[in-house]
């Protein structure tokens, strides 16, 4: 094996990860928060850099709420119980309405869209959707937590005996529920996130609190994004 397969594996990872618009979209989606964190609302450098990231994260996200419409449209896992398929589809449309009233507010940010006023509108309406699609996220995950937790402990009554943490469907299940458990605490923090942006509760969640899960949540969803590393073959 060559010394350089190696970095040059590592950088081809970093070369599909940046390759993706999600991946590019969050890491500026980090860099805005972060800045809004160290503004702390207050006029400079810090905050101009919150504003502009915010406004070209806007172009990262056109027409990217086809892919909301398209999984609401779409059908649903068999077995999945009602109430959460209902929430699932909830977050879909909500979460695709955001995304189409984001291009609205992207034309008024940029000065196509001259009705300021109709446009700042817009941009609320826009962010309770989006506060809205992270309530049904979450209840959606605590849900999918709890069938997990159920199959697992049933699947663990199955292997008694033997080592269940050897087994590939155990394990399967153990790595969902931790995903399910990450996605849980995202969703969570961007109801906060969006309430501190729609300015619900501005002396408990300013713009330092904003700004500090909004970054902690943009770092999520860059691990999220994460490619998978390829196994190492044995000789």
């Amino acid at each position: 094996m060559s010394t350089l397969d190696v970095p040059r594996a590592e950088l081809g990872l970093l070369v599909l990860y940046l390759n993706k618009a999600e991946a590019r979209d969050k890491l500026c989606r980090a860099i805005q928060y972060g800045s809004k964190f160290l503004s702390n609302g207050q006029p400079g450098t810090a905050q101009n850099v919150d504003k502009s990231t915010s406004l070209a994260r806007k172009v990262f996200r056109l027409f990217k709420f086809v892919n909301d419409l398209h999984a609401l449209i779409s059908p649903t896992p068999a077995g999945t119980p009602l109430p959460l398929v209902l929430l699932g589809k909830s977050k879909n449309a909500l979460l695709s309405t955001f995304l189409f009233l984001d291009q609205i507010v992207w034309l008024g940010r940029s000065g196509i869209y001259k009705n300021k006023e109709r446009a700042d509108l817009i941009a609320k309406v826009s962010l309770y959707c989006w506060m809205s699609s992270s309530v049904c996220t979450t209840l959606v995950e605590l849900g999918e937590l709890g069938r997990l937790s159920a199959s697992m402990k049933k699947l663990e009554k199955e292997l008694k005996g033997s080592d269940k943490h050897e087994n590939e469907q155990y394990k399967g299940k153990v790595e969902k529920y931790n995903d399910r458990s990450l996605a849980l605490v995202k969703a969570a923090m961007d109801i906060v996130v969006a309430a501190g942006l729609l300015q619900l509760a501005p002396k408990k969640i300013n713009a330092r609190v904003t700004g500090a899960f909004g970054f902690t949540t943009s770092l999520i969803s860059c691990y999220q994004l994460l490619p998978a590393r390829p196994k190492s073959k044995m000789s």
